[in-house]
């Protein structure tokens, strides 16, 4: 029951209602026009209440990222080689990521019937519309908008995400008055999105309920089996981010393998039924100390700043989805699109750590979308689905926090005697 209590539980349960109840419509063949359009704009006000608060959001929480992460930068040397390690682990996962999903959909296609199901239902387009072709020239010289504020009304994702990356950095050479100033504006505004976000979500049940009830209207129950392609999909790639901690801990750390899974598992469990980094930052602790071996003065900085500002699985797991609904959709992603999606999906990556699950997921995963060409009306229903992969993705953030840590606690003990 407590499952069902959860804002969680209740999505899942307003999927699984309204997608029902729209199939068993369809099935009676009864002709219920107004009970599709008044479903599809109900849910289509609720998609709107969170997508006005995208540009925003993003906007706010790249001004407020880059400034703790310059702060932490300023901290001290092993801060520094934290980071070090931490963005150069995430464009390697982004990398990794922008090859291995095409070429899994490739040999691991979703159901033709199901995925057209999904698209018709969601959008009530029998086809989504042909990618336009962009030139390559063109797009490169897009990357710097010449208005900011005519790029955020186009949703050109890409050109404002560099814009606020500049500006960003920007800002933290401003004298300190300053610069105190305008992250508390920019850290107000995002907070101030966050509250309208909760809001929005307050409603998902009913939302969710709405636009699954469209989805069984419309093509019954022929979606289920594209949902659960996407819920293995994303959840392999963050269980793969998970596995891969261990080969990291022990070739770069110098862990015994077995050591490490020992260490590892019961903050993985803690990770398994919490779904929150945060909460399983304790247990990491005291297993990073007592079981790996790592100093407290070295455990106590890196893993905090790890769960502040480091989601291993964040890029896998975001791209995965618009992979997901790039490849049900029919679109090829260009390689400007794919260059997009890298750049992005590591901004939001770091901006957007320590949001609420349901918000992060819209915050992380709608400039993506956008960056790729793929429409965002299929993430309300992803969403609703989405405990199964959150899950994995706590496991592998937690996996690769502690192999983070033992990585930088063996660079310490070779800079100490050098030092001395």
């Amino acid at each position: 029951m407590s499952f069902l209590n959860s804002l969680s539980g209740r999505v899942l349960l307003a999927l699984l209602l309204g997608l029902g109840l729209g199939a068993f419509i369809q099935l009676s063949a009864a002709d219920l026009p107004w009970l599709v359009s008044t479903a599809d704009a109900v849910g289509g006000i609720w998609l709107g209440g969170l997508q006005m608060t995208v540009i925003p959001l993003v906007l706010a929480l790249l001004v407020v990222g880059v400034a703790a992460v310059s702060d932490a930068l300023s901290a001290g040397r092993l801060t520094a080689r934290a980071i070090g390690w931490f963005v150069g682990l995430l464009v390697v996962t982004i990398t990794i990521t922008l090859i291995a999903y095409p070429l899994i959909l490739s040999l691991w296609p979703v159901d033709a019937a199901s995925a057209a199901a999904l698209i018709v239902g969601s959008t009530g387009a029998d086809a989504p519309p042909p990618p336009q072709p962009i030139e390559f020239g063109v797009w490169l010289r897009s990357l710097a908008p010449t208005n900011p504020v005519t790029a955020a009304a186009e949703n050109a994702i890409l050109p404002l995400v560099i814009f606020a990356l500049f500006f960003a950095f920007a800002i933290t050479r401003l004298a300190e008055a300053q610069r105190t100033l305008l992250v508390s504006f920019f850290d107000a505004v995002a907070d101030a999105m966050i509250v309208i976000v909760n809001w929005v979500l307050k409603v998902a049940p009913i939302g969710v309920f709405a636009l699954a009830l469209t989805l069984g209207l419309r093509g019954g129950l022929g979606s289920t089996g594209a949902l659960l392609h996407y819920v293995i999909l994303v959840s392999s790639g963050c269980i793969l981010v998970a596995l891969a901690a261990y080969p990291l801990a022990t070739i770069f750390g110098r862990v015994p393998l077995g050591q490490f899974a020992r260490a590892v598992a019961p903050a993985q469990v803690v990770a398994f039924s919490t779904q929150s980094s945060l909460g399983t930052l304790p247990v990491m602790v005291e297993r990073a100390v007592d079981y790996l071996h790592i100093p407290e003065r070295v455990a106590g900085l890196v893993l905090p700043l790890a769960v502040a500002i480091f989601r291993m699985t964040s890029p896998v797991a975001n791209l995965g989805v618009v992979f997901f609904i790039c490849h049900v959709s029919g679109i090829q992603p260009s390689v400007g699109q794919l260059i997009a999606a890298g750049v992005v999906a590591f901004a939001v990556s770091i901006s957007s750590v320590g949001l609420p699950g349901q918000v992060s997921f819209f915050v992380s995963i709608s400039p993506i979308c956008l960056a790729m060409g793929a429409p965002i009306e299929l993430l309300p229903l992803l969403l609703a689905v989405e405990v199964i992969p959150d899950i994995f993705r706590t496991v592998g953030n937690v996996s690769a926090d502690l192999a983070v840590t033992a990585i930088l606690n063996r660079g310490e003990q070779a800079i100490a005697p050098d030092d001395a």
